[in-house]
């Protein structure tokens, strides 16, 4: 019991608030990185009023961006940064030195393999031991980084403007970056703990100070220009940070209040797996998984608030007029805890992630994207055995699913009444189902996975493979009715007027992943 509580007030990186850990009964790794994040917020609101492009010059902001980064690396993870360090400096050797008709494929080799070689060790060799937050997650985010700059590199220079797709012409560069760019893009502090991953292009415009004019005048060309939007000032993003802050402080202390009683680990517990009815079981499941939730939701806000309050992440003018600041946002909140199917929950849930994988595999992979797109994103979190159980969990799942939807949801679509039962029915069996594939996500090892899926008799398991095989029999569904037609019309006309950066990753793909 000593040992566990000397673990959880160790650290690989400074050790100066050990005594607020202590004070607060946090771990310290924990406590360095939210003293970090917190102090990232108050240097985003310095850089963007006194080290704004018209303030200094890009080379001065690319520069602090970066040396700030750096620190955060060394304050919450000490001699680990160098592990982050060296795959973005190897990483640099190959955009500059490497053949541009493989230059991706090579990032994407050398990133992947950096990454899967620590998150290997975090499990076999330190078995299990690494700290909750270790210096394998900013080096996920900066996989993501070098990889999406690697294929834009690639976009830009190498291939022609007709075999691009128009999103990949966007994001499209034709010049290689220098050092201290590729070194801002990929460690700035905005951005190095948590991320997300954004588009080499949007975080120069940001740098340099096109970001928010360049999507005004974007906003301004779609109306004709008789909105004046190109000519107004930038608009503040003191509005989005307090209201993302907000949301902040609700989950902090959802997380302090309810989280910490419900742990994850007591679905496992063997006296309770051995004498607590199967709803109580089912129950106490749905429960601790929704709790887990606000940890992630704190996390990602946050980060999205320090983008925001240094200037970027500026989307456009929503559909009332008023600044938008989703751009690189990394969740809905609403749109997981009202989700009503298995995809909806997928495409609000980490979407800059979803978004990195369709840019590199979905989109590109010749055949077998889907298949492909599931194995890199396993490879992506890691290997411990409880994140494979998930992902395989999901496929019968996802089959299932998409079955039942295509044979049964036209029935529901004349009445709202019976929409609405509908509704109601599938979000319940959809969080259900999130909460039964998402646990081994949380368990990690194999036994306790083992040990929850045989207390819930594997029935998510059976009832979606039966599923899956007796509807796949079935054929088409039929035509759908006039009032379906209006509203699937009506549902599509509203789909494309959202505009792009808005989008769940896999909004196009609805004919596939449904």
């Amino acid at each position: 019991m000593g040992e566990r509580a000397d673990t959880a007030f160790n650290t690989t990186g400074s050790k100066w608030l050990l005594p607020v850990s202590e004070y607060l009964g946090f771990p310290l790794d924990q406590v360095n990185f939210l003293a970090c994040q917190v102090f990232a917020l108050a240097a985003a609101f310095w850089f963007r009023l006194y080290l704004s492009p018209s303030h200094a010059n890009p080379l001065v902001r690319h520069a602090v961006a970066t040396l700030l980064g750096i620190a955060f690396l060394i304050f919450c993870f000490g001699w680990y940064s160098a592990h982050i360090l060296t795959v973005v400096v190897a990483s640099y050797l190959i955009i500059i030195q490497a053949d541009i008709n493989n230059v991706h494929r090579y990032s994407m080799v050398t990133a992947m393999g950096y990454l899967t070689a620590c998150q290997v060790s975090r499990v076999f060799i330190f078995n299990y031991g690494i700290l909750s937050t270790d210096f394998s997650g900013p080096l996920m985010i900066v996989t993501q980084k070098i990889t999406t700059l690697a294929f834009q590199l690639h976009d830009g220079i190498r291939k022609k403007s007709e075999q691009l797709t128009p999103e990949q012409k966007l994001l499209a560069i034709n010049v290689r970056p220098s050092l201290i760019e590729y070194l801002s893009y990929n460690l700035n502090f905005l951005s190095i703990l948590v991320g997300p991953c954004s588009n080499y292009k949007d975080y120069v415009d940001f740098i340099e100070g096109r970001h928010i004019s360049r999507r005004l005048r974007q906003h301004s060309g779609t109306c004709n220009g008789q909105n004046g939007y190109d000519k107004m000032p930038d608009p503040s993003p003191l509005n989005a940070v307090c209201q993302k802050l907000l949301v902040c402080c609700g989950c902090m202390l959802f997380f302090l209040t309810v989280t910490r009683s419900l742990p994850i680990t007591y679905n496992v517990d063997p006296h309770f797996v051995s004498h607590a009815p199967f709803l109580t079981r089912l129950t106490y499941a749905f429960f601790s998984i929704q709790a887990a939730r606000p940890k992630f939701y704190f996390a990602w806000t946050l980060a999205d608030a320090v983008n925001n309050a240094a200037g970027y992440g500026f989307s456009g003018m929503d559909e009332n007029g008023k600044p938008s600041w989703d751009l690189i946002c990394n969740l809905n909140i609403l749109g997981i805890e009202t989700a009503t199917s298995f995809k909806t929950f997928i495409d609000n849930w980490n979407i800059r992630t979803g978004i990195w994988l369709k840019a590199v595999c979905y989109d590109r992979a010749p055949k077998h994207r889907l298949a492909l797109t599931f194995i890199l994103s396993a490879l992506w979190h890691g290997v411990y055995p409880g994140y494979y159980f998930t992902f395989i969990t999901a496929i019968p799942i996802t089959m299932a699913a998409r079955a039942i939807r295509k044979s049964i949801r036209h029935y529901f679509l004349g009445f709202r009444g019976l929409k609405l039962g509908y509704d109601t029915l599938t979000w319940a069996a959809t969080q259900l189902a999130i909460c039964y594939t998402v646990m081994p996500f949380l368990l990690l090892a194999v036994e306790p996975t083992l040990v929850y899926y045989r207390s819930m008799y594997f029935h998510v398991h059976i009832i979606s493979i039966l599923a899956a095989i007796v509807l796949h029999q079935k054929h088409k569904p039929r035509e759908p009715s006039a009032t379906t037609k209006t509203f699937s019309s009506t549902s599509s006309s509203l789909s494309s007027s959202c505009s792009a950066d808005c989008q769940p990753v896999h909004s196009n793909n609805n004919d596939k992943v449904d």
